[in-house]
C-alpha cells in the first residue's frame, strides 16, 4: 500500500469529525500549473522589476519597494484580471500614495516604524493610526472609483509608517509603478496560470 493510499483511507474519517469548513483546507490543491508555466511566471514576475533594480542600483532611489512584487506577480499570474489592467494598477498606487501621505504627515510626523516606540506610548499610537487611516482612505478611494489593486494596501502602509514619506519619494514610488506598467506589455506575453473572476 502506497503512502497516498493510507492517507486517503485516513483523512475521510478524520474530514467528517472535522467538519466541511476546516476538510477543505485538506483538500488538495488541483489547479496546480505545470512546471513549465510555473517557470515561464516566475521568470515573468523577475523580468518585470529588472529594469526597476537597475534603477534602483544606479540611482540610489528606492525603485524597489516591498508592494511592487504583489503587484509583478499579479501582472504575470492574472494578466487577464480586472485588477491587473494598467489603470487601476497605476491609480490604486497613487491613492496608496496619497493617502499614506495624508494620514503620516496629519498623524505621525517624524515618526518611523524601523525606530521602536515603547508599549502603549502615543508614538506607537500615532503610528497605528496614521496606518488605520491611511488603509481606510485607500480602500476606500479604490472602492468608490473601480481602480482596485490590492498591492495598493502595501504602499499605502509604507507611506504611512514612515518608510518613504517626501515628495520626492513619493515620485519615486509612482515612476517606479508607471515603469512596471510600461514594462508589462515589453515582455514576452502568455495567458498567466490562472484565470481569476472579473
Amino acid at each position: 500500500m502506497s503512502v497516498s493510499d493510507a492517507v486517503e483511507r485516513v483523512v475521510p474519517d478524520r474530514r467528517r469529525r472535522l467538519g466541511p469548513g476546516v476538510a477543505d483546507l485538506l483538500e488538495p490543491v488541483e489547479e496546480r500549473p505545470s512546471l513549465t508555466d510555473a517557470l515561464r511566471t516566475t521568470g515573468r514576475v523577475c523580468g518585470l522589476l529588472v529594469a526597476l533594480a537597475a534603477l534602483a542600483w544606479g540611482s540610489g532611489y528606492p525603485y524597489l519597494f516591498p508592494s511592487l512584487g504583489p503587484s509583478a506577480y499579479a501582472l504575470a499570474v492574472s494578466p487577464s484580471a480586472a485588477t491587473s489592467r494598467p489603470q487601476r494598477v497605476v491609480g490604486a498606487h497613487l491613492f496608496g500614495v496619497l493617502g499614506g501621505l495624508l494620514a503620516y504627515h496629519l498623524l505621525a510626523a517624524g515618526l518611523t516604524v524601523t525606530q521602536p516606540s515603547p508599549a502603549l506610548s502615543i508614538d506607537a499610537l500615532r503610528l497605528a493610526a496614521s496606518a488605520l487611516l491611511s488603509l481606510g482612505l485607500t480602500s476606500l478611494a479604490m472602492l468608490t472609483t473601480d481602480l482596485r489593486h490590492a498591492p495598493a494596501c502595501a504602499t499605502t502602509l509604507i507611506v504611512s509608517l514612515g518608510l518613504l514619506t517626501s515628495l520626492t519619494e513619493a515620485g519615486v514610488i509612482l515612476s517606479a509603478v508607471l515603469v512596471l506598467v510600461a514594462t508589462d506589455p515589453l515582455l514576452p506575453g502568455f495567458d498567466g496560470v490562472e484565470v481569476p473572476p472579473r
